[in-house]
């Protein structure tokens, strides 16, 4: 069971993180330099709106939103897993997934982050953290 903390020590554990606020996000974001690449996400009322229509079910646990590749990897974390991931109509055509927080284990929050922040690193910083880490990240991360 994720939380906050662990959310918060796995972030800034990646060169050049730093956490911070926003409102418009709904609570704390990390971010590489200047780019956001998770964050807190807070349904707002027209999100439940439009889960309920959709007849989904609508997460009382904190959510996470991450940064991913491309919406490939979106579509198959949230088919793969939507006890896990899920989205929602806003989020349609963007590259982040939503994250159930209580429901996904440690090891998978380190792999989502360490792929959102690779996501959104500049090249140069990425690809040395990638060096330094043989194994680590995507195999398409060069």
């Amino acid at each position: 069971m994720a939380t906050w903390d662990d959310v918060r020590r796995l972030a800034l554990a990646l060169p050049e993180t730093t956490e911070g606020s926003s409102a418009q996000a709904g609570g704390p974001v990390w971010r590489v330099r200047d780019a956001m690449f998770a964050w807190e996400r807070t349904l707002r009322r027209t999100d439940v709106q439009a889960l309920e229509v959709l007849g989904a079910p609508v997460p009382a646990d904190p959510i996470l939103a991450a940064r991913v590749p491309d919406l490939t990897v979106k579509e198959a974390l949230v088919a793969a897993a939507p006890d896990v991931y899920f989205t929602i109509p806003h989020f349609d055509g963007y590259k982040a997934v939503l994250v159930k927080l209580p429901s996904i284990p440690e090891s998978e929050l380190s792999e989502l982050l360490i792929e959102a922040w690779l996501c959104r690193a500049p090249k140069k910083t990425a690809k040395q953290w990638l060096a330094e880490r043989p194994g680590a990240g995507p195999a398409s991360a060069d």
